[in-house]
């Protein structure tokens, strides 16, 4: 999965890396040729005594490491560049494929995992790509060049190096096979914790209202233990990796100039050819090191990127149409016929056989028990996920067909649990509908009964909005939600029990407001309050996914048991009549 992933995102970078790797090939063939010189050096110029030579072979030996850092610096400078774009690329790919997710896959994944995908994971393939380009394309090209220059300088001294390498290789593969699985459960108890902490953040004020402030650190640190625990393991594991590592430099280089010393007393080999075949010995050796400590990082960034080709692989069940309708005929008509929707591996469907029919003018309403499937059956129409049998018409278009601007144009959506984007209230109003002035705003406002509070606020239109209008009161964020959508002005209106929050007084105005503003617009609203649909047009009555009536109030009151139940528990025998 790494592989893939940095094959497609790297590819349009080729010609930077190309350069890249130009730059270190001269750098590391200028690291391999300095040892060279300095034997030359020794031999030709401090043994017999020659300055000249010395300073000759000296300035030659400046001009090279100089070329060597020049080249060193712009393979740095290209290959912490492309990096960044890579990650950046990446981010921006996980982005726009979580957008295009329907509701079904949100909830497969959750929140605090997409999040840590999106950051720590691409974060962590970032900066294997980083590493790689200023580490591990100089390793293989030093290891390799070092390995000739020091069958150069002695080829029986260089037998030590037969040992040395496949053993430095041997203990390098051993840790690597053992981090792969510690990193995979790190990155899953990072995503624990990610999940806890958000809870905790979003749910504070339940948290205080039912004093659970110490369970909640039970449960914290529960995960953050777990957490440690296997951070720890891993740890130990690449805490090894280097003592080990320094242990075998360390007893080569003992070894080298043991034999060596051999070698130069039996008349075999220059003072200076052992320096240089030193110098290449830790050349090689920390070409080794250079690879082990990306070694190191692969089990991670592997990890990382099977969980981001994950979410870049998951198909959203929403598709857009391929020859998508861009114009409709009629205006307001929304049907359902025949629909279902079932969860993948679910024993039953949510809804079934759901027949029903709005008309613009009209209001329906939908009304049933917890669990009754409402919110399904009205995120079937704004397409938050796709019928899995039967058929939604929009205008007398199956809403597969239709363009998706086309369809939020025409659908206008307030969820049960509206949310707020930090910014300002005119931000906020307008999100929907950029160019609405601001007489537009404040008459949605006033339809809404928002006007009141947000004409009190200091800033009125440019008020400041905390992430998820956490600075307003429930009431006041589904009012703020119910303007936005009146902004857009939408042919069908989809109210998702958006009136809980709110008095029964504000409740009423609201809704003689709401007459006048959407009396040509179709109307549906899911509510649990019977006193904010018992004057619809058609009320439906769901039951366990299955629609058990149809009617006006007093119809159902009259030979609907389902629905007579659920008005009798919200009011009186008198009051319901």
């Amino acid at each position: 999965m790494l592989i893939r992933l940095l094959k497609a995102h790297l590819r349009p970078y080729s010609k930077p890396i190309s350069v890249l790797v130009l730059l270190q090939l001269i750098a590391t063939i200028g690291a391999l040729y300095l040892p060279t010189l300095n034997a030359d050096i020794i031999d030709g110029g401090v043994v017999k005594g020659d300055t000249g030579y010395i300073v000759e072979i000296g300035g030659v030996m400046i001009a090279v490491t100089f070329a060597q850092i020049v080249c060193s610096i712009g393979a740095t400078f290209f290959g912490a560049r492309t990096a960044m774009a890579m990650g950046r690329d990446i981010r921006a790919s996980v982005f726009d494929r979580v957008q295009k997710f329907s509701a079904r896959e949100l909830g497969q994944f959750g929140a605090p995992s997409l999040i840590t995908r999106t950051t720590n994971d691409v974060q962590q393939v970032q900066m294997l790509v980083l590493m790689t380009f200023t580490l591990m394309v100089m390793a293989p090209i030093m290891c390799v060049g070092g390995i000739v220059m020091a069958l150069n300088q002695d080829v029986p001294l260089s037998s030590l190096l037969i040992l040395l390498v496949p053993l430095l290789g041997g203990i390098v593969a051993l840790l690597v096979r053992k981090l792969r699985p510690a990193f995979r459960s790190m990155q899953v108890r990072i995503d624990a914790v990610n999940r806890i902490l958000r809870e905790q953040i979003t749910g504070i004020r339940v948290i205080r209202a039912f004093v659970k402030d110490g369970h909640e650190k039970q449960r914290f640190g529960g995960a953050n233990d777990e957490l440690t625990e296997v951070s720890l393991r891993t740890a130990r594991l690449m805490a090894f990796m280097f003592p080990a590592v320094m242990a075998v430099v360390n007893v080569s280089s003992v070894a080298v100039l043991w034999f060596g010393a051999q070698r130069i007393a039996d008349g075999g080999m220059k003072i200076g050819a052992l320096t240089a075949f030193l110098s290449y010995l830790m050349q090689i050796l920390m070409s080794v090191m250079m690879a082990t400590f990306m070694f190191m990082m692969v089990p991670r960034a592997e990890v990382c990127a099977e969980r981001i080709v994950e979410v870049l692989d998951t198909d959203s069940s929403v598709v857009p149409p391929t020859a998508p309708v861009t114009e409709l005929r009629s205006h307001g008509h929304l049907e359902l016929r025949g629909a279902e929707f079932r969860y993948p591996g679910a024993e039953a469907s949510v809804l079934r056989g759901i027949d029903l029919t709005a008309r613009p003018g009209e209001t329906t309403a939908v009304i049933g028990s917890t669990g009754s499937g409402k919110t399904t059956l009205l995120g079937l129409i704004p397409r938050l996920f796709d019928a899995t049998d039967g058929q939604v018409l929009v205008n007398g278009v199956d809403v597969r067909e239709i363009d998706p601007v086309l369809l939020a144009e025409t659908v206008g959506l307030v969820p049960q649990r509206p949310y707020l984007f930090s910014g300002t209230i005119a931000s906020n109003l307008r999100y929907g509908r950029p160019d609405a002035t601001e007489a537009e705003l404040w008459a949605a406002l006033e339809t809404a009964q928002a006007r009141d509070f947000v004409e009190k606020l200091d800033d009125g239109l440019d008020a400041q909005v905390a992430q998820g209008g956490s600075n307003f009161s429930g009431g006041q964020r589904q009012r703020l939600a119910i303007a936005r959508t009146l902004v857009r002005k939408p042919e069908i209106y989809l109210f998702d029990d958006s009136f809980s929050a709110l008095d029964y007084a504000t409740d009423a105005k609201l809704r003689a407001a709401l007459g006048q503003e959407t009396a040509e617009a179709t109307v549906l609203i899911v509510a649990q309050r019977v006193s904010t649909i018992r004057d619809a047009d058609r009320i439906i009555v769901l039951d366990e996914g299955a629609v058990v009536g149809t009617g006006t109030h007093h119809e159902l009151m009259a030979d609907n048991p389902t629905y007579r139940e659920i008005v009798l528990s919200q009011l009186t025998e008198q009051e319901a009549a």
